[in-house]
């Protein structure tokens, strides 16, 4: 079967009609696509909102969790170790260094002791290691304290068995949440480590 002129043509007609309908086809994918890249902007944008409330949220828990434990430890701190001045959220810079501190309690004569306390809502690992962070700078920040014997607490509303253990052989002393208030939740025998 011989291809006529006219085979040619309609042929060439019908390439021309595909043509134009991958072209159309072409256009509506990018046109979906330049929406999908909208909405995942959008979508973006919403995620680091959403991150910023959360964060916020945590701070907010952090700073209750903070407050919660505060008129508790000011009784262990006073009572039990003696302690005269108990500062909350205690923040100091010093040549571009930054240390924070939930709560330290000191007091000078005869003790001349001083206690950090660092307050958690989940204790987890790297809070030991950001503790005896502190403990290791603080004199660099309060030289006026450089004689005094130093001791840290973690005080946690939430604490596995396992996490308290290694918290104790670090020699830092460990306070929990009972009936709305925390005590000290280490053995009779506990050795202090002293910074």
């Amino acid at each position: 079967m011989a291809t006529t002129s006219e085979d040619v043509w309609r042929l060439l007609a019908e390439l021309t009609a595909a043509q134009k309908e991958t072209d159309k086809q072409l256009k509506e994918v990018s046109q979906q696509q330049k929406e999908n890249a909208q909405q995942l902007k959008e979508t973006d944008k919403q995620l680091k909102e959403l991150g910023k409330q959360i964060g916020g949220l945590g701070a907010k828990f952090g700073s209750f969790t903070e407050g919660l434990a505060l008129p508790s430890m000011e009784t262990i701190l006073r009572q039990r170790f003696g302690m005269e001045v108990i500062s909350p959220s205690v923040r100091v810079s010093k040549e571009g260094q930054h240390l924070e501190i939930d709560v330290l309690a000191y007091t000078n004569g005869e003790l001349n002791t001083a206690y950090i306390v660092e307050v958690k809502s989940h204790a987890r690992q790297e809070d030991i290691t950001q503790l005896k962070s502190i403990l290791q700078r603080f004199r660099r920040f309060f030289p006026e304290h450089k004689d005094k014997k130093l001791y840290g607490i973690l005080a946690a509303v939430d604490l596995s068995p396992e996490l308290r253990e290694k918290i104790l052989q670090e020699g830092i002393y460990v306070a929990r949440i009972h009936d709305q208030v925390f005590e000290l939740d280490i053995p009779d025998n506990f050795p202090p480590q002293t910074y």
